[in-house]
C-alpha cells in the first residue's frame, strides 16, 4: 500500500476522525483485498476504538494474506491482553 495513504489514515486517527479513516480503509480493502497492511492498519484503528474482536479478525486476515506480516506481533499482543487474568480483580 502507498505510504502516503497510510500516513493520511494515521493523521486522521490522530485527529480523532476514526469514522473517516475507517471509511477510507474499507474502500481501499474493497479495491485491494490482498494487501495485508490495509487489514493491519484497520485492525489497529479498531483496537484504538476498543473493538477487540474486529481488530483481532483484521490482524488474522493480514497474517492469512502474508504470514510474515507485522500483524503477527499485534495479534500475539492482542491475545495476551485477552488471556490476562488477575484473581485480585475478581475478589477485592
Amino acid at each position: 500500500m502507498n505510504e502516503t495513504f497510510l500516513k493520511k489514515i494515521e493523521e486522521l486517527a490522530d485527529r480523532g476522525e476514526f469514522k473517516q479513516a475507517l471509511s477510507l480503509l474499507d474502500n481501499a480493502i474493497a479495491e485491494n483485498s490482498g494487501d495485508d497492511m490495509l487489514f493491519m492498519t484497520r485492525g489497529k484503528l479498531y483496537w484504538r476504538l476498543g473493538d477487540r474482536s474486529r481488530a483481532t479478525s483484521d490482524y488474522s486476515m493480514a497474517i492469512h494474506i502474508n504470514p510474515e506480516s507485522p500483524a503477527c506481533h499485534l495479534l500475539e499482543m492482542a491475545r495476551a491482553v485477552e488471556n490476562f487474568y488477575n484473581p485480585d480483580l475478581l475478589n477485592p
